[in-house]
């Protein structure tokens, strides 16, 4: 019985508790503002009720003629009551949760302005510091990538 007890003691104390604030400290390394590789768009990652945002702060292209990003309004959108909102400051990632068990931020959604579709979201850090933001259609073998590098 006691060799029992010390076995069970020794697996018990051998499993890493996880310290919430180191969680929180992992799961807060995606915040800040990043720019795509293009070098077209940046936007801003934050923390919102335990789930991460990204806002577009600055981008270029994608209109003809051009215009200053201050006057582009979400046109593709299909809710006809948001065509006039300003794409500049738009949440176009909401709902990142991030899983500690892959070190990634999965279960969001992706808005894209040049179409106004919404998609599956997930994003990772590499080991070189890029962010890697991927929009999909369920499965996430189809999809799309953007890569953004930390500007702050």
């Amino acid at each position: 019985m006691r060799y029992l007890f010390i076995c069970l003691l020794f697996v018990v104390s051998s499993f890493k508790s996880v310290d919430p604030d180191e969680a929180l400290t992992k799961a807060n390394r995606i915040c800040g503002k990043w720019e795509s590789a293009e070098k077209n768009l940046t936007v801003e990652v934050y923390a919102y009720k335990n789930t991460f945002r990204a806002k577009i702060i600055r981008f270029t292209g994608g209109v003809t003629p051009a215009k200053p990003m201050e006057t582009i309004t979400d046109i593709k959108n299909p809710d006809s009551a948001l065509r006039n909102r300003k794409v500049l400051g738009l949440n176009v990632v909401e709902g990142l949760t991030y899983k500690s068990s892959s070190d990634t931020w999965e279960n969001g959604k992706i808005y894209e302005v040049q179409s106004g579709k919404c998609w599956n979201a997930a994003a990772s850090l590499g080991k070189d510091g890029l962010l890697k933001v991927k929009g999909y259609w369920h499965v996430k073998l189809l999809g799309k990538t953007m890569i953004f590098r930390r500007i702050n």
